[in-house]
């Protein structure tokens, strides 16, 4: 009894540990920092099973634990669950991994156009599909740039519209997922970029990010470069804004509001990879939109400037 005491004592402080300073996780052996930093709101799932294992034995050591592991949870993510009241904002804006199996380009876009952004960024563009999503966002949205399997429809116009080279070095040419533009607003021009970083994956080696990481890297030192001030990024970066493999970009972007806002897997979000960032900006609210026929859920930004 003493020896089962112990250990559910000790896995307490040990989650409540990890949930108050996930950087101390070492990162170097199959990337276990970013993946516990990936789904670090989870942990909480561990104070049930704690309680249940103490009670069944009998434990008021162990059951007392459990108070530090939802202590240090409410620390991190108590301000997730507060009410906001609206703020005031100048743009509202739009991020959505579209899945390139979305066999209904037609309802996805109008559920991006009912909440009304002024700029919708898209990943996963085929280009069979690509005049279906033209013909349905073009009323409203007249304004379009697509590189490679990126898109930016706009309220506004677009100028200087160009690629962003965020490709991995082993990843062939027509590898194309990042694209910069001007949007000309009445409040003035910002840069406007949409990216869509690599894909991890959890297999035999853990976490494999190591291309995520990569293109992140590129995607920071592009726009530590950016010579506007007012910077907005849309994007399914495969990465939430705890995870250290997005520093490169968060070293130089404002991360929106403490909130959930999960985005993926549209079934069952567990967690937000799709982001919207800002520079010079403040995002005042975030929050998904209704699924569509993606896997990922569409995200809402309003933005002030």
């Amino acid at each position: 009894m003493p020896i089962f005491r112990a250990a559910l004592v000790t896995v307490a402080v040990l989650t409540a540990a990890v949930l108050a300073f996930p950087q101390l996780m070492p990162n170097g052996i199959g990337h276990l920092g970013s993946l516990v930093e990936t789904f670090l709101p989870w942990l909480a799932l561990a104070v049930p099973v704690l309680l249940g294992l103490a009670w069944w034995r009998r434990s008021a050591a162990g059951a007392l634990a459990t108070l530090l592991p939802v202590a240090a949870w409410f620390a991190q993510f108590g301000g997730h669950l507060l009410p906001r009241g609206e703020q005031p904002h100048h743009l509202v804006a739009v991020q959505h991994n579209v899945s390139d199996e979305n066999t209904d380009p037609a309802g996805t876009a109008r559920t991006l156009i009912a909440a009304r952004p002024d700029v919708i960024g898209l990943e996963e563009l085929l280009p069979a599909a690509l005049p279906a999503w033209e013909a349905a966002l073009h009323a409203e949205y007249p304004y379009r740039t697509v590189h490679g399997t990126v898109g930016l429809w706009s309220r506004f116009p677009l100028t200087e519209t160009a690629t962003v080279n965020i490709r991995p070095h082993d990843v062939g040419p027509d590898w194309n997922r990042g694209l910069r533009a001007v949007a000309r607003t009445p409040h003035g021009d910002l840069a406007v970029y949409v990216a869509h970083l690599p894909s991890v994956r959890i297999g035999a080696g853990g976490f494999d990010a190591v291309r995520r990481d990569e293109s992140a890297h590129r995607l920071g030192a592009v726009l530590a470069a950016e010579p506007l001030d007012r910077i907005l990024l849309l994007g399914d970066l495969n990465s939430t804004v705890d995870d250290r493999g997005l520093r490169p970009v968060l070293s130089l972007m404002a991360a929106p509001p403490r909130d959930f806002a999960f985005s993926w897997p549209a079934r069952a979000p567990l967690a937000r990879i799709d982001q919207i960032l800002t520079r010079a900006m403040t995002v005042t609210d975030i929050h998904p939109l209704p699924r569509t026929g993606s896997d990922h859920l569409p995200i809402i930004a309003h933005i002030r400037l």
